[in-house]
């Protein structure tokens, strides 16, 4: 009896010592595991490619000064014009009319100029005779310079007529590309409305529409590479000359106008082409997609401080890339963010940090 009392004794202390030794492996085994990444500020320089075509620098809109029908056209779409090339004519006849009716005032003046003149001789030689009186002598020279005036009015209203029947024919005011065509022969059109859209030959541009996101530093004065589409072989370089003022209301962008250098051959109007370029660098964290996680709405990561206890740290994510994150505010340099591991973690919790040789974080 007393020998079983005493073996049960035993045994009982050496399962309370087990119970110890378990207790405290289950202790220890509670400490989250967590893998970390040490901040290390940079200059983060995001690199956009962006597509867009070859636009002359100068385009205008032909159309004619006086409104009328269009009897002929003699270019399209695509064609190259020279200046002062005859690209359209509109039906002559009222025109022609006018100009008929002021040529008849002009031979009308003309006559009574003649006449006039004559009186006005006689009247010079009577005068000194005394054949005349004064009155009459300044009567024919009243009438004279009347019917000069007269005869100069009709001239200038022929003259204007005749402007106008010029009128009628659409004159090319530069070398050029015809690049839109917005009327056709048997249309009767009003003077000033568009006809023909003309890319003046010379300087070239391409141009891009570019969100404005991008745009938030001013434009680098560096030189950009614009490239052919088609054929990246064929490229050149540029500067950035315009940038429009104003956000477009349909796409939500501003174009970009970039000076070309020098056009390559087989890089035409109209060319899509595409240009890379970086925006200015600003001091930002990448860190990976696990490092992310939210705190109510906004975007946050775990930071280990003293004691490896964890704590939730609100950043601001400027760019999201493939399987990284570009952290602009929020984090300071040398601070440990928890990248992985995060899932199970409350503020407070104290930590295990795993061996990672590119963490940078003493163990």
């Amino acid at each position: 009896m007393t020998v079983s009392r005493s073996l049960s004794i035993v045994c009982l202390g050496v399962l309370l010592v087990l119970a110890g030794c378990g207790e405290k492996k289950a202790a220890e085994a509670e400490l989250p595991r967590v893998g970390v990444q040490r901040v290390e500020p940079s200059d983060f320089a995001a690199s956009v490619t962006l597509t867009g075509d070859v636009q002359a620098r100068v385009q205008t809109d032909l159309s004619f000064r006086v409104g009328g029908k269009i009897i002929a056209r003699s270019v399209d779409v695509g064609d190259h014009i020279k200046a002062n090339q005859v690209l359209a004519r509109l039906d002559p006849k009222d025109l022609q009319t006018n100009v008929d009716s002021a040529k008849a005032e002009v031979f009308a003046e003309q006559a009574r100029v003649t006449q006039t003149a004559a009186a006005f001789v006689r009247q010079q030689k009577l005068l000194p005779k005394g054949y005349t009186s004064q009155s009459e002598y300044d009567s024919a020279e009243a009438a004279l310079r009347s019917s000069q005036s007269a005869l100069k009015a009709a001239q200038a209203q022929l003259a204007n007529a005749r402007e106008q029947l010029s009128y009628t024919a659409l004159v090319a005011e530069a070398d050029g590309v015809i690049t839109e065509r917005q009327a056709e022969v048997g249309q009767v059109v009003q003077a000033t409305v568009p006809i023909f859209s003309l890319a003046r030959d010379g300087e070239r541009d391409a141009v891009f529409n570019v969100y404005e996101s991008l745009l938030v530093a001013p434009p680098s004065e560096h030189a950009i590479t614009v490239r052919l589409v088609d054929d990246p072989k064929i490229q050149t370089q540029g500067h950035v000359r315009e940038v429009t003022p104003t956000v477009s209301a349909q796409s939500g962008t501003v174009q970009v106008k970039v000076a070309l250098d020098q056009v390559p051959a087989g890089m035409e109007l109209g060319s899509a082409v595409t240009a890379t370029g970086s925006s200015q660098g600003k001091p930002s964290v990448e860190l990976p997609w696990s490092a992310l996680t939210k705190a109510l709405h906004d975007p946050a990561v775990w930071v280990v401080g003293e004691g490896n206890k964890v704590s939730l740290q609100q950043v601001k994510v400027i760019r999201y890339l493939t399987g990284k994150v570009v952290v602009g505010e929020g984090l300071k340099g040398g601070e440990t963010v928890v990248v992985a591991g995060g899932q199970l973690l409350n503020p407070g919790m104290q930590v295990e940090i795993a061996a990672n040789k590119d963490s940078g974080v003493a163990q």
